[in-house]
């Protein structure tokens, strides 16, 4: 596992008008796993706060989720740019997107689009570059995955097939090193 010391910025994810309690969950579990700041709900179906068999990690605890009854209610630290994650021709296809140090991701709801007011305070709209639309938790995990190979220092990937070489062992994190009292 990489530490997070060289990570610089924040990241918040977010999602309009979700309604199924497991997708909140995953977003919940995964937001906690890659380091959210923060994770936020617009206009959530009431249901949708019912989620406790879905946050198996009990990242509420860890996470803070911030629900919104409005586009107009938003609130977001200042210098956070809001990033719409939408399958739109204009957008812009995730592998070539720049990630902004400070950004919060918000998608739309299950069955729909992120709203025209929503879409306009975007600064940027970014797409999944599948040919149909794919599940809401799911995207959300693949919008963290990419910051994180993009601005959590990892190293550039290999020319041939496999991982990169570690050297001996004193070049392994500490906690990778071998028990001496063994």
């Amino acid at each position: 596992m990489k530490p997070a010391a060289g990570r610089r910025g924040y990241f918040a994810i977010g999602a309009e008008r979700i309604s199924k309690p497991m997708n909140l969950g995953a977003i919940l579990r995964t937001a906690h796993a890659f380091g959210a700041s923060f994770a936020f709900t617009i206009k959530a179906h009431h249901n949708v706060l019912d989620m406790e068999m879905a946050d198996t990690s009990r990242a509420s605890g860890h996470v803070p989720l911030y629900h919104y009854g409005s586009a107009a209610e938003l609130r977001l630290p200042e210098q956070c740019t809001l990033v719409g994650i939408e399958l739109t021709e204009e957008a812009i296809d995730l592998p070539s997107f720049r990630h902004p140090r400070n950004a919060a991701y918000l998608l739309g709801p299950e069955d729909g689009s992120i709203s025209p007011k929503l879409q306009e305070k975007c600064e940027f709209v970014v797409r999944i570059p599948t040919r149909f639309c794919i599940n809401l938790g799911l995207a959300a995990a693949l919008v963290m995955y990419d910051r994180s190979i993009c601005l959590d220092g990892w190293t550039e990937r290999p020319i041939m097939p496999g991982g990169p070489e570690l050297g001996p062992a004193k070049s392994w994190p500490a906690y990778f090193q071998p028990d001496p009292s063994r």
